[in-house]
């Protein structure tokens, strides 16, 4: 038994030195960065040890601005781009002629690249000198006057924001839950049928319970890609989020690294323990709730 233990450790240990150098060790790394004050990287130098970092990082109104949007973009995004997903994987999964071509339809924006459906994202919504933009066009439709989505106001900014984080990571989901739903059984659906079960009642009864696992996966990994949103802002907004006003908390990690702001990694590295915190937080909490309501 001793040596069958001794042989699966080994086959573990690429994977365990993997993680360990590349996981483990930098996340150690950048918690002693934290606590490190005025940490200079040329010099490999610093003048003290405390929480003076934190401190500065929770009072500093670009990651207080941050972090607000960051949590406006959580909040909008995760369950908003999740409830349709589902209903359009249900749609798809009743319907069956074409039903390939929807599919492949509704995955093209993941194969897209983010930077070139940002850029189509700001053509649209981008208010110039000579036109007022796709959309402020269709706006004028219904009696509305123009907005200036990327320049204007914060609420509109957040809004195309939004709208593109969802375009984005809605196509994936589409994909695994229309695959789960393909593997519910069958059994199922025609023995409630029998009965003279409604519709709504199957739906809530049988095909939820049945794929709260992938849904599950799908709202974890959605908080856990929301908080790092960073490339969608700077798609649509620019390089420059702090004036835009739209920068995320892993934006203003990078700009304390190498941003306008650069050169102050013990700041960097504290809010990035913050947002580990944050983002271990929200998971755990997940996991609590999901005993209860996923079925394996």
């Amino acid at each position: 038994m001793e040596r069958r233990s001794a042989k699966g450790w080994l086959y573990l240990l690429p994977a365990v030195a993997f993680l360990g150098v590349f996981l483990v060790y930098p996340l150690v790394d950048v918690f002693v960065y934290s606590f490190e004050e005025g940490y200079n990287s040329a010099s490999q130098s610093f003048f003290g040890v405390g929480p003076y970092n934190y401190s500065y990082v929770l009072h500093d109104p670009y990651f207080l601005q941050a972090l607000k949007n960051t949590f406006v973009l959580v909040i909008i995004t995760v369950p908003l781009s999740t409830g349709l997903a589902l209903l359009i994987s249900v749609g798809l999964s009743s319907i069956q002629k074409l039903k390939d071509l929807f599919q492949t339809v509704y995955f093209l924006p993941y194969v897209t690249n983010t930077l070139a459906v940002g850029l189509v994202f700001m053509i649209l919504f981008k208010k110039t000198a000579y036109t007022d933009g796709l959309v402020n066009l269709m706006l004028h439709w219904f009696g509305a006057g123009p907005v200036d989505f990327i320049d204007g106001p914060h609420w509109a900014k957040m809004f195309v924001l939004c709208f593109y984080t969802v375009w984005v990571v809605m196509p994936f989901k589409i994909l695994i839950l229309t695959s789960a739903l393909a593997s519910v059984n069958q059994d199922y659906y025609n023995a409630a049928r029998i009965d003279g079960t409604s519709r709504s009642r199957i739906f809530f009864r049988i095909t939820l319970p049945m794929i709260s696992p992938m849904l599950f996966y799908l709202i974890i990994t959605g908080f856990i890609g929301a908080f790092k949103a960073y490339s969608d802002a700077v798609a649509i907004f620019g390089v420059n989020l702090n004036a835009a006003g739209m920068n995320t908390m892993v934006g203003y990690v990078y700009d304390m690294l190498y941003g306008d702001s650069g050169g102050y990694p013990s700041y960097a590295s504290a809010a990035a323990i913050i947002l580990f915190v944050i983002v271990l937080t929200i998971t755990c909490i997940n996991l609590l709730i999901s005993r209860k309501n996923v079925h394996y």
